[in-house]
């Protein structure tokens, strides 16, 4: 007889039995090579696996899936405690970076505590003097000092002076005490040669320099406005304030080990794009494993209107006590006492102050890496208009230590993950497509001889530079580029370049209008010129064909190393404006923009573009045209001697030049380059030269009154008086009609009776209402022909872009209901002459949403109600930005 505790004890052990499996190590092995081909199996293909597999022939196809359910929640706990143990020792390298830079930092707060303390008392002692002793009284006997007593050493000197002292030898200095005084008597070095023993003395030294502005307190660094340091940021970036020419400092985490991260930051043209070559000219054996280079560095000029830069170094490798790698940099001249070069035309030599890399393998893998760039870059020698750009410690941060960091990441994000960009691109050509394209746009800017470029006669304006390349490799160049199918002939490429000065314009904004109204400054009647003179060579002339087409349709391909860089291939439709001089056949480009970020301060923005094929290569040669805005004052560059460090001043409500709600703040001046190259045939020469100054000039023009229009409505706040565009006979009449077919519909006033007296004041009184005003054509699909400055703000676009916006895009509805409610609305307007609609949500031209309270729309009639319609009028009343 079985007891109930038996029964009840026989009845989990049959449960237990039908809920956990014991797999013998062979099942296992099955399933797992099941789980590999197929993670996870549908209920037909876990039957098929019990029949085929004869060791799961006794397994029950429910526990079959029961194990794959558990096999793929240990897989993704695993990989999220790899992900978390990853995160964890970044975290931990990066809190022990930062504890590092705040030892340093309250290091050098100390240092400038104590220099406070004593200018302090200098300046009181000098102020009040002690009075002189009594007449009556004899000065008190002099005494021999005590043996024991102690003086006070000198406090340190101020920093720019250490910079200043940093390459003396210190080592030699005498002290003679007579009295109370102290004479300091420096011994001049002994002179060095370029032995391997005088080198090696001058990159000992170069070495201690660099390790004080690395980790100490030998520079005065403050931290990169707009960067903060975390663990998914680029690292910690500071620039140099109050010292001898302009050096930047930076410090992250790359996962790469330090030999490799030695060999990219050494190899520098693979990372700074304005590098033009770099040369070694000697190597030499150093102890430790080290070594000595020579190397002789070119640099592009930014612009037109500056020369570049060449610097002849040394380079010493060595590793520490400490395991630490170190690779330093600095100029050799005849004050350093090592081997000169001469000086190379039209170069103007910079000065590199020690500087290099400092490289520490990290506890949970990688590196950390501190970077310091410290140049002279000798701003005496460009322009005054330019020479910010020469002293500002921001620039060098951007282009060099920020550049090499991003590059490092980039890199090791792609050895550790499998990475295929836009258009089946790897990331390695996508960095190559874009360093093609800023190298090409550099060496088109310098213009240089040595790239084969030669500049031909001016006709007495200076604003256009012609240049002239016929070399053999720039020839092959364009004909590989241009040659798809078509007949090409070319024996050399033009290049028409110009430097301009921007006001009050945000280089971003400018930058982002420029690339999405390319018909804005693609002057299509010039386009027709060059085809009706050039009728044979007309598709040889990539930047020709750019007006006058159907359309450009963007097709984003990826972005590159930095994140602000962004690669696109542009389509622009074929040319049947042209059928007598060209076939119908579409135009790519391939286009590069960067700097289009508000919020990054004193980066310079590109606009680079280069004719393709619609199945480019990775290494096809490019010809790059584009534009390049440099903004030459900064609001927040610390390195100005100038700024008081008090960023709070800076964001005053009402002060001039604030920061105007919805719209970003504009950088006071800016330098704008522009540079478009053409192919030719050597017997067009002049006509196509005389050709590319008129359409540089006309795109200039359009620049001008692009950038005119962007900083009349960015600056000006919402509500105030705003510039009113030229008053035309066609634009009074326009207004004239607004207002009376509003009276006319409505039966109320759009405006002030006293403002319609006139055209004139009609137009006024529009152009500063503040509702949003838009006018649209007739059409199937509407075309606005006018707004007033309300509608430009909430559009963000102005009146020369007005035309390519239709009403559909501006209504903010889901994509099924846009064309339907703009059908619905034109409908309505015709039928009775007005609409009205509810509060809503509108879309500008750059996709920002703009909510409404309400909507009118009305038919503008002629003679205000007596005539035929002519338009119609949009009012959205009460707007404002999402």
């Amino acid at each position: 007889m079985v007891t109930a505790r038996e029964a009840r004890e026989a009845a989990a052990a049959a449960m237990d039995a039908s809920k956990y499996v014991r797999y013998t190590p062979e099942q296992v092995e099955a399933l797992e090579r099941l789980y590999y081909e197929c993670p996870k199996p549908s209920s037909l293909r876990r039957q098929q696996l019990v029949r085929e597999c004869a060791v799961l022939a006794n397994v029950d196809p429910k526990q079959i899936k029961v194990w794959f359910q558990n096999r793929r929640c240990r897989e993704k706990q695993r990989k999220e405690s790899g992900r978390l143990q990853s995160l964890n020792r970044k975290l931990t390298a990066m809190n022990k970076l930062l504890m590092e830079e705040n030892d340093r930092l309250q290091k050098q707060v100390s240092h400038l505590v104590y220099q406070n303390g004593y200018y302090r008392q200098q300046t009181h002692s000098v102020r009040t003097p002690p009075p002189p002793p009594p007449a009556t009284m004899s000065p008190p006997p002099l005494r021999p000092p005590r043996a024991h007593a102690f003086t006070p050493p000198p406090p340190p000197l101020p920093l720019p002076l250490q910079a200043g002292l940093a390459t003396t030898d210190t080592s030699c200095e005498s002290v003679v005490t007579s009295g109370q005084q102290n004479v300091v008597v420096v011994v001049p070095p002994p002179p060095r040669d370029a032995s391997p023993a005088g080198l090696m003395s001058i990159a000992e030294e170069t070495l201690t320099e660099f390790l004080s502005k690395a980790t100490g307190t030998a520079v005065e660094w403050v931290q990169m406005p707009g960067m903060k340091p975390g663990p998914d940021s680029i690292g910690i970036i500071a620039i140099s304030h109050g010292c001898a020419g302009v050096a930047a400092r930076a410090c992250g985490l790359v996962g790469m080990e330090p030999a490799k991260v030695a060999e990219i930051l050494k190899d520098r043209p693979l990372w700074l794009r304005d590098c033009r070559s770099m040369e070694v000219v000697n190597v030499l054996p150093a102890g430790s494993n080290g070594t000595i280079e020579l190397l002789y560095m070119q640099l592009y000029a930014p612009t037109t209107l500056a020369p570049a830069r060449d610097f002849w170094l040394m380079r010493y490798t060595s590793i520490l006590d400490d395991g630490s790698l170190v690779v330093c940099e600095r100029s050799l001249s005849s004050k350093q006492g090592g081997p000169s070069m001469p000086l190379v035309q039209p170069f103007v030599r910079g000065e590199m102050l020690p500087s290099g890399f400092l490289i520490r393998p990290s506890d949970g893998g990688g590196s950390v890496i501190h970077i310091v760039d410290h140049l002279d870059l000798e701003p005496w020698s460009v322009p005054e208009v330019v020479r910010p750009l020469y002293e500002s410690s921001a620039m060098v941060a951007q282009k060099m230590s920020m550049a090499a960091l991003r590059y490092l990441r980039q890199v090791a994000h792609e050895d550790t993950h499998s990475v295929i960009t836009g258009w089946g691109r790897q990331p390695a050509a996508l960095r190559a497509l874009s360093q093609k394209l800023t190298r090409g746009l550099n060496e088109t800017l310098g213009g240089l001889a040595d790239d084969g470029w030669s500049v031909i006669e001016s006709d007495g304006v200076d604003d256009v530079c012609i240049s002239v390349n016929s070399s053999p490799s720039k020839v092959m160049s364009c004909t590989a580029t241009f040659s798809d199918g078509l007949p090409m002939v070319s024996t050399g490429v033009l290049c028409a370049k110009a430097s301009m000065l921007l006001q009050d314009v945000s280089p971003p904004s400018l930058l982002r209008f420029l690339r999405e109204h390319r018909s804005q400054w693609a002057d299509s009647s010039l386009d027709a010129f060059f085809a009706s003179a050039l009728k044979p060579n007309f598709s040889n002339l990539p930047m020709s064909r750019l007006g006058g087409f159907s359309g450009q349709v963007i097709l984003p391909l990826a972005h590159t190393s930095d994140p602000e860089e962004f690669l696109e291939v542009i389509k622009i439709g074929n040319a049947s404006n042209y059928q007598d001089t060209l076939m119908h056949r579409d135009l790519f480009l391939l286009q590069m923009y960067n700097g289009i970020d508000e919020n990054t301060m004193g980066t310079c923005s590109e606009l680079i573009f280069a004719p393709i094929d619609a199945s480019f290569g990775d290494d096809s040669p490019l010809l790059p045209s584009g534009f390049r805005i440099i903004p030459m004052e900064s609001p927040l560059d610390t390195s100005s001697p100038n700024c008081t460090l008090d960023l709070a001043s800076t964001l005053e409500v009402g002060t001039p030049g604030s920061r105007i709600p919805g719209h970003s703040r504009s950088s006071s001046k800016a330098v704008m380059t522009i540079a478009f190259q053409f192919a030719f045939e050597s017997h067009l020469q002049d006509s196509v030269a005389a050709m590319a100054r008129q359409y540089m000039r006309s795109i200039i023009s359009s620049v001008q009154r692009i950038a005119l229009a962007l900083s009349s409505s960015h600056l000006v706040p919402h509500g105030s008086s705003r510039l009113l565009p030229p008053v035309t006979p066609e634009a009074a009449t326009l207004s004239r009609w607004i207002v009376q077919s509003y009276r006319f519909h409505f039966g109320a006033e759009l405006i002030k009776a006293a403002d319609a007296s006139s055209g004139e004041s009609a137009l006024k009184a529009l152009w500063q209402h503040t509702s949003a005003i838009l006018c649209c054509s007739l059409k199937a699909m509407p075309v606005l022909t006018f707004a007033n400055q309300s509608g430009l703000d909430m559009l963000e676009t102005t009146l020369a872009a007005l035309r390519e916006i239709t009403m559909d895009k501006v209504l903010d509805y889901d994509q099924g209901r846009k064309s339907l409610l703009c059908a619905d609305l034109m409908a309505s307007v015709a039928e009775q002459g007005y609409a009205c609609v509810e509060g809503g949500t509108c879309a500008s031209s750059m996709g920002r949403p703009a909510s409404y309270g309400k909507a009118v729309a009305w038919k503008v009639l002629d003679d205000g109600g007596a005539g035929a319609a002519h338009c119609v009028c949009f009012a959205f009343m009460d707007w404002s930005f999402v």
